[in-house]
């Protein structure tokens, strides 16, 4: 074999390992990205679960009745009572209150424009009971926005909320 039979075997090895290490490092990324979204949905349905199980089943509905003028004007009773009126609280519970609105006061207290990120470590400080993941936290924010409640600012890769004050929403 010549010298230059050599190079030319020699070059094209390397440049299939060139070739096969840029493919590996290509799927490596993909696969980091796959492995991002499965744990945000994983932690979104965890959510889900636990908020499940926070609320105790609503009783069954009873049986379909005949209403008092007969024909076909059907009542049931559900969760709300009677008068199929608003679910109330048990006693000595009072309702918690919404996540949107906790992230809003927590905002309320500040000047500055805040991430998610420290909106969430603060809520679950101050409010222990609550676990919502990041991604809850991020898309409640951005519910808060699209109705006019918060600002949205970037300041280069970070995302940054403010409450909007009450007399311009």
């Amino acid at each position: 074999m010549s010298s230059q039979s050599a190079a030319t075997i020699r070059s094209r090895y390397v440049e299939q390992a060139a070739s096969d290490l840029e493919e590996n490092r290509r799927r490596q990324q993909q696969l980091t990205e796959e492995m991002r979204v499965l744990k945000q949905e994983e932690a979104l349905l965890t959510d889900i679960l636990s908020l499940t199980e926070r609320f105790a089943p609503t009783p069954p509905a009873q049986e379909w009745k005949e209403g008092a003028a007969g024909g076909s004007g059907r009542r049931s009773r559900g969760a709300g009572g009677r008068d199929g009126g608003d679910v109330k609280p048990a006693r000595g519970k009072s309702p918690s209150p919404l996540l949107g609105d906790l992230l809003a006061e927590l905002l309320g207290t500040s000047t500055e424009p805040r991430a998610a990120k420290d909106l969430r470590a603060e809520l679950m400080a101050k409010h222990p009971e609550r676990t919502p993941t990041p991604q809850v936290v991020r898309n409640t924010l951005e519910s808060l926005v699209a109705k006019g409640r918060l600002r949205r600012h970037k300041e280069r890769r970070s995302v940054l909320y403010t409450l909007v004050p009450s007399r311009t929403r």
